[in-house]
């Protein structure tokens, strides 16, 4: 499995709307998307910084979304957006919500 760790500054005074935003169209697209697992926003104190991680099942699969789906996002995203977001994708190698075992981290 593998996570697409989004780091995003929002303009301020904006946190709720890009909440609302992320329930409404972001979360439903996503879940469209082949190998899509999960969905993770945190909020940081100040309501400015936000982290979305977002599981799949392969790399490829995120590379996919990432060069299809995600520009089309984040146009709908830029009127909350201070700046670009950073992307980084990472192997998923722990978690207690997916069932990943040892030779499924091994063999990713």
């Amino acid at each position: 499995m593998f996570a697409r760790n989004v780091s995003i500054h929002l303009k301020p005074n904006t946190l709720n709307d890009f909440t609302q935003t992320l329930e409404k169209d972001v979360v439903p697209m996503l879940r469209k998307q082949p190998g899509f697992r999960d969905e993770i926003t945190l909020a940081y104190e100040g309501d400015t910084d936000v982290t979305a991680i977002s599981l799949w099942d392969t790399k490829e699969q995120a590379e996919t979304y990432a060069t299809t789906a995600y520009p089309e996002l984040l146009k709908s995203l830029e009127k909350f957006l201070e700046g670009q977001p950073k992307v980084r994708v990472s192997r998923v190698i722990n978690s207690t919500s997916h069932k990943l075992t040892a030779a499924s981290v091994v063999a990713a």
